[in-house]
């Protein structure tokens, strides 16, 4: 009797924990009667002056208690011009694409305060809101108070941060030409002709060329301009004859560069953890979407360079550059 009693506990617990489920009702949750908000953050990879940090902010109130009147950020550090709360509520279709509707007047911007004024009846909503990122936050943090009010009195908020803002400096599509705009400043982060790099020799890194070489696979280059054997028929300017050592690397399509769909960041620590010792003073045969890390030779300035496009035709190549000041 013992054997058969225990045998059946599976069985009768197996009965008990179904009846259980089935007393079981599911109920609508019930709606907080309370203005009410949330924010997530957009954007993704480091924080670059220029660059925006993109925000959602969704508020809603139930519709017996009233409708929004206005939604506000405030940024510890003033955002630039170019900053915005967008006057739109967005929503997601069935194609999963975003549709926004008018619901408010055009933010503004009114010292670190970015406001939108509610201009239709509106109970829920979801805006985007858009921080221009300054020079005056570099190295910094910069964190954000979103907040909102009902016309029944009712406020909210919600911080977010605080958000580290890169040290790096960053310039995007510079158009160098064999023999002609083939001078690049890592300082500058720019590029110059014969003429002007003579006028700049202190500043003058990189050579851009291309050659056909035989029995050699060199096409398009960066060269430093004391590599004198990996510059063919290249006259330098005047003056110009520095060193750097430079890594050439492949399939590094950092996203800001490349703006292509690879979700790769270079940060500040990728420059602070580079270690060019050894490395070459040359890098040839680059191709479209590969790059170059490079040191100056005071050990000022650490780059990465990336191919965006390259010619053959016309001997030229769009590049953008990322650049970290050593301390």
């Amino acid at each position: 009797m013992n054997y058969k009693l225990l045998s059946c506990l599976p069985l009768l617990s197996l009965v008990l924990l179904m009846s259980a489920c089935e007393d079981e009702q599911y109920a609508v949750p019930t709606l907080p009667q309370e203005l009410r908000n949330d924010v997530i953050k957009r954007t993704l990879g480091p924080n670059l002056v220029g660059l925006n940090i993109e925000f959602a902010y969704g508020i809603a109130i139930p519709k017996s208690l009233g409708k929004l009147v206005s939604a506000e950020v405030e940024a510890s550090i003033a955002g630039a011009e170019a900053t915005y709360l967008d006057n739109k509520s967005y929503s997601t279709n069935g194609s999963g694409q975003d549709v926004g509707v008018d619901v408010g007047s055009k933010s503004v911007n009114s010292g670190n305060k970015t406001t939108v004024t509610f201009t239709k009846d509106t109970i829920a909503a979801t805006l985007r809101y858009f921080y221009r990122i300054p020079a005056s936050a570099k190295g910094k943090e910069v964190s954000f108070t979103f907040s909102a009010k009902a016309s029944n009195g009712q406020t909210v908020s919600y911080k977010m941060g605080p958000y580290k803002i890169a040290e790096m400096d960053m310039v995007l599509d510079l158009a160098v030409k064999d023999n002609d705009a083939a001078y690049i400043s890592i300082e500058d982060m720019a590029v110059y002709g014969p003429a002007a790099a003579a006028t700049n020799a202190a500043k003058i890194d990189l050579v851009y060329l291309y050659r056909v070489v035989p029995n050699v696979t060199f096409l398009h280059a960066l060269v430093a301009p004391s590599a004198k054997t990996y510059l063919p028929g290249v006259t330098l300017p005047a003056g110009v004859s520095k060193s750097v050592k430079i890594n050439k690397v492949w399939a590094l399509r950092d996203f800001h560069l490349a703006r292509l769909q690879y979700g790769i960041y270079i940060d500040d620590v990728d420059f602070q953890q580079l270690d060019l010792s050894g490395s070459p003073d040359f890098a040839i045969n680059l191709k479209a979407e590969s790059g170059a890390w490079v040191e100056t030779a005071d050990g000022k300035y650490r780059a990465y360079i990336y191919v965006n496009s390259i010619d053959n035709t016309t001997k030229s190549a769009k590049i953008s550059i990322k650049r970290y000041t050593m301390k």
